[in-house]
């Protein structure tokens, strides 16, 4: 009489067991060789050469692709007072940074200068001068960096209003 010998490794139940415990192992060992880490966008700042609070506290999320690009979502559009700067922030801040310290093709950040709104589309840091270049087009301005060292807090009105809640 012949005995029909099975293996045990190669019983379906068992196959697929193993193949999941293999699997679910090496998902566990690339989760530990590849760090995330979700770390706030205000800290990150510095180890591109800006301050701190060059962005508002109302930070959703953001992203930054390996080419520079980013955007940063706010939870809302709002206007920041720096010193006498007014500032408008779009729910979405977009820009590319082409080397430490330098941001170009810049979207969703407009300042006040008289009675007109200019978006800025560029900024350079100047860490020995303590001083940060902001582009609209081919103009610039310089202003220190220790306006923007605190993060400030997003603001639903502008200068108009703010004005006559003041009085």
């Amino acid at each position: 009489m012949a005995f029909l010998h099975r293996n045990p490794l190669t019983a379906p139940s068992t196959s697929l067991c193993l193949f999941s415990l293999l699997f679910l192992s090496n998902t566990h060992l690339l989760s530990l060789s590849t760090t995330t880490t979700t770390a706030d966008i205000h800290d990150l700042l510095p180890q591109y050469g800006f301050p701190r609070g060059l962005i508002p506290d109302a930070v959703k999320s953001y992203s930054l692709s390996s080419d520079g690009s980013f955007a940063i979502n706010l939870d809302r559009s709002c206007y920041v007072h720096f010193d006498d700067e007014l500032v408008y922030y779009d729910k979405v801040v977009k820009g590319k940074m082409i080397s430490y310290g330098s941001v170009s093709d810049m979207s969703g950040i407009q300042a006040k200068k008289l009675f007109l709104w200019v978006t800025v589309t560029g900024m350079t840091a100047d860490s020995d001068a303590g001083m940060i270049e902001f582009h609209v087009g081919a103009l610039s301005e310089k202003l220190p960096a220790k306006q923007f060292e605190s993060i400030h807090s997003c603001k639903n009105k502008g200068a108009q209003e703010s004005l006559v809640e003041s009085i």
